[in-house]
Order: structure tokens, then sequence, then C-alpha cells
């Protein structure tokens, strides 16, 4: 049978996000999470399904994709089909054709395991490794040891009944933390309540970290892909006003102690390789840096 493009509605994202789930598991390369989806799941979810493209056979989904942003795809491919010519060269052929709806023409980049015949593929039609990110793994088999500093869990006002005016003003520390931490954030309160209602945000946590004065000072986000498979950081972020002093250091490791809750076994996270701030502070958390990933780079 052929390969199959999919573009699936709202109601058709459970099957993608059902084999993003089943693909995690430790030693896999870093690879497009369900926390991915998650995170992206703040534009709604009509925009979330809009972004998404599948690869299937006999219709069992062999490669999922997210359109997370101008020009770039982000994708992962089941273990088994890692190693399919065939699904290699049927996803570059509809990269390469605008009418397939996958990639606008001019500069565009992948993201794909690095262990899957469609880098290859990719390298003969003139694609070229991108700028190197480091990705980075902590284990959860042993109990991850509480930062000395305030953490709290943001919780949507419906969750908070006895004091929703607290955690509004949780969701608005948080968005502030999140705006501050990145040039150009454009996370809102809508999109958090939104992000918030999704379905992938039953297995996850936003947490907040506090200094000594009370002010809010960094913020993550955890996704979990279900127990006993690796969850991730997306994102994390320390306010610009408030970096050196170890609180991304304090998050982090509050981050790998809140997914241990949920049952994963470990905490992965990606971050460019020139962020040597990042690479260092997920380090100090108890991270261990695995080999350098790139992204595929196609120009204009």
């Amino acid at each position: 049978m052929a390969i199959k493009l999919g573009k699936p509605d709202a109601d058709g994202l459970g099957a993608a996000v059902g084999a993003l789930r089943e693909w995690q598991h430790e030693g896999a390369p870093m690879q497009l999470h369900p926390g991915d989806l998650g995170w992206f799941w703040r534009f709604g979810a009509d925009t979330t399904a809009a972004a998404v493209r599948t690869w299937s056979r006999d219709g069992r989904i062999l490669a999922v994709g997210l359109l997370d942003g101008p020009g770039l795809l982000r994708m992962t491919i089941a273990p088994d089909a890692r190693q399919d010519e065939e699904l290699a060269r049927q996803v570059v052929a509809d990269v390469a054709d605008p009418e397939r709806d996958v990639l606008t023409p001019g500069a565009a980049n992948i993201e794909a395991p690095m262990d899957a015949v469609l880098q290859a593929v990719l390298a003969e039609h003139g694609w070229s490794a991108d700028e190197p990110w480091t990705p980075l793994r902590r284990d959860l088999a042993e109990p991850v040891k509480e930062p000395d500093l305030r953490i709290e869990v943001v919780r949507a006002e419906q969750a908070l009944k006895q004091a929703p005016e607290q955690a509004l003003e949780q969701v608005s520390e948080r968005v502030a933390v999140q705006r501050a931490a990145f040039d150009n954030s454009t996370f809102t309160e809508d999109y958090w309540h939104v992000m918030a209602a999704g379905p992938m945000y039953a297995d996850a946590r936003c947490l907040l970290a506090y200094d000594d004065q009370g002010e809010a000072v960094a913020a993550v986000t955890v996704w979990s892909a279900g127990p006993g498979r690796p969850g991730l950081l997306e994102p994390m972020g320390v306010h610009r006003d408030h970096r050196g002093r170890g609180y991304g250091t304090a998050i982090t490791a509050a981050a790998a102690a809140a997914l241990r809750e949920l049952g994963s076994s470990s905490a992965i996270v990606a971050t460019p390789s020139s962020n040597a701030g990042g690479v260092a502070t997920y380090k100090a958390a108890g991270f261990q840096a695995r080999p350098e990933i790139r992204d595929m780079h196609r120009d204009a």
C-alpha cells in the first residue's frame, strides 16, 4: 500500500497523539513529544490540528509532523519505520511540493530523529545540517532533591475553587515570567487557559518559582507521555531581571521532581548548543548531555 499523507481535524488528533506517546521510550533519540503538541495547543484545537501532518500505510500512522512556525516541520517516525526508505522518500516528495500543503516554498528546516534514513534522503535532495542542539536527560529512578526555593503549581481557577482569585494571579505571574524570559514571546493568559483546558494538559504541570520577596522568578511546564516513558520540559525560563541566581537550576530540579510524580522514567529537554548558559543550568540540575542533534535545512 502507498504512503498516505494525512491532515487530521481536531477530532482526529487523538490518533496522532497516541502514536507519539507510544513512540517515546528510554534510549530513543530526541524527537517530537506529545508535550510539544500540548504546548502548541495554546493556540487552540483547530489551529493545532491545522499544523499537524501524518504519514500512514494500511491505516497505521508511521510518522507525525508539527508545523511549528514558518518553515519548520518538527517530526518523528515510528521506531520500526525509521529505516523505511519508501516512507522517507514520500516525506521528501511531500515537503518539496507546495501543493501537498506541508511546507511552503523557500528556506525551511526539518527536525527528525537522527537515526532515521530520512536524514540521508534529505541530504540527497540538497538539504544540509543546520546549527547543533544539545539534548539533555535526567534519570528519574531515584527521588529528586527538592530545591531550597518556594515552588508552586499553577492551577486554573476551576481547580482552586476556594481561592479563584489566587489562581488567576498565579496564571498572570506564569505569563509574566514567560514573556520576561523569552524575547518576542506572545504568551497570554488566554493562551494559558486554552492550553490548560487541552487534552494533553491532564498529564502536565506548570510550576512557578518565587524568591524570598515573593516575586515570581522562574517558570516551567512539564509534560508526561505516560508512566514509564520520558517526560518533557517545554518550556523553561527565568525572568530576565532575576538571572544568575540559581533560579533556573532550582526550577529545573522541581520540574524533574514533578515528572517523577507523574510517573515519568526520565526528564528530557533540548536547547541550542550555542546557549551555553542553558546547557550549564540543566547540567547543574542533574541532567546529562547526549550527542548533539541537528535539523536539516533547505536554502531559499
